[in-house]
């Protein structure tokens, strides 16, 4: 009687299938195919940058096999390492990569300015990869990892956890319905600021960079958390919450709040690429965001859509439109989306919430067409799960928001420079600045590339 045998997906991938081939043959069902897990099986993933948004990405993983967690600060990352003890402990990515041969998924949470490289990385290895919004520091990296992956053929995500709910569903649905009419213009908006940069724990009237050169924390490794960034001093108004509003490292609120709020613009009207955004800001420095600006892209027609301006405006509201009620709020408390059409208005909140047609009169009257678009079920992280175990594309993978976040940077470069920029991105630059064009990527500490 021959010996009974069982094998593993993970047993088969090692070996090819060859130790079992004169036992069984396996089908695909079962196995999953290439870079395909079967739902019955627990993904190995691992978690880089934990100690802020990554914990919370990680915890909504925790139906799978936790299995490698890192982070350079093992004081701020404390709570999630000891919430998973069987984990193994990294302070290096590149060491975790290379020892950890059965990951197959990997979530991102780092600084903006080390998403790329760590993605890279991942994508090169094979990993599946969920990385925060906004999923690169520049546009160049934007097309590099988006074009990686796509070759990789790994699952990916990017964490704008809107894209997954309902509403957004229900905005791109009633415009589609033409609800709003034709739609030509667009306001969107963050009315918090990052000033005073580094929450008040030095004083910008000294120095662009802060005076003081503290010693670096027990348990912080500076130089990795530095990553490919310029070398500089420690000091806590970067790390360990501060750092978005530093250009060497983040990428101001139009990449952190904005991120969610124009995405339900961006799908529902298929806006793609502008042809120029232009800014008006506050004064600024070359170090860091300013504190209040306005952003105007111009997108053309597509295909029998008109052409569109959106407008962001960073650190303020827009003026309430004529018609929504007196008293009435726009938005949500702290930010929203104003989609304008010729028939009527739409708001909602900072992550597309609440969507609501205005005047309220008009929402009321409104015959709500059927549900077309599939929901997405449970998180947007259990969403690119099941993407990763049923063969198919995550809600945002980078195909969506490869571009979407290409998009978001070329807002930023307008508000580093304060000028109108015309963009081609076929050819990858501002026609116009070629000194605009050099922003579009950065040069990389030796030792840190793509």
């Amino acid at each position: 009687m021959l010996k009974k045998h069982t094998l593993t997906r993970r047993q088969f991938v090692k070996t090819g299938g060859t130790a079992a081939a004169a036992f069984s043959i396996v089908p695909r069902h079962v196995l999953g195919g290439v870079k395909h897990t079967p739902p019955s099986e627990k993904l190995n993933i691992a978690g880089i940058g934990i100690g802020g948004m990554g914990g919370n990405n990680v915890n909504k993983c925790s139906g799978e096999n936790i299995s490698a967690l890192c982070d350079v600060d093992s004081n701020y990352a404390a709570k999630v390492f000891n919430a998973y003890p069987k984990a193994n402990r990294y302070v290096d990515y590149r060491e975790m990569l290379e020892k950890e041969t059965d990951l197959d998924a990997v979530i991102i949470a780092t600084p903006d300015h080390t998403h790329a490289v760590i993605a890279m990385a991942a994508i090169k290895a094979g990993k599946h990869v969920y990385v925060q919004k906004p999923m690169t520091h520049n546009v160049y990296e934007s097309r590099m990892i988006s074009a990686a992956a796509k070759k990789a053929g790994v699952v990916t995500q990017m964490g704008i956890q809107g894209h997954s709910s309902n509403e957004i569903r229900l905005i791109k649905e009633w415009i589609e319905d033409g609800a709003l009419g034709d739609i030509r213009e667009v306001q969107t908006w963050c009315s918090l600021t990052y000033y005073p940069w580094g929450h008040a724990v030095w004083s910008p009237s000294h120095s662009t960079r802060p005076i003081e050169t503290p010693a670096v924390p027990t348990g912080l490794d500076w130089d990795r958390w530095l990553g490919p960034a310029p070398v500089r001093p420690y000091h806590r108004c970067y790390h360990p919450s501060s750092w978005r509003a530093w250009w060497d490292f983040g990428c101001g609120m139009m990449s952190d709040r904005g991120c969610h709020t124009l995405d339900p613009a961006y799908w529902a009207l298929k806006l793609g690429q502008p042809t120029s955004v232009e800014a008006n800001r506050t004064d600024i420095n070359n170090e860091t965001h300013p504190v209040a600006a306005i952003v105007n892209f111009k997108f053309p027609a597509r295909g029998d859509l008109p052409p569109v301006t959106l407008t962001w405006y960073d650190g303020l509201r827009p003026l309430l439109p004529d018609d929504l009620e007196d008293g009435r709020r726009l938005g949500g408390e702290q930010g929203g989306g104003l989609i304008i059409g010729d028939k009527a208005s739409l708001m909602h909140g900072v992550y597309g919430e609440g969507p609501r047609i205005i005047p309220e009169a008009k929402m009321r009257a409104y015959k709500r067409p059927p549900k077309t678009l599939p929901r997405v079920k449970g998180t947007h992280e259990q969403n690119w799960i099941d993407a990763i175990k049923n063969g198919t594309k995550a809600n945002a993978d980078f195909e969506y928001s490869g571009p979407f976040n290409e998009m978001i940077h070329l807002g930023n470069i307008a508000i580093r420079l304060g000028r109108k920029l015309n963009w081609d991105s076929d050819k990858m630059e501002f026609t116009n600045d070629p000194e605009a064009t050099k922003l579009l990527k950065r040069d990389y500490r030796q030792g840190w590339s793509l």
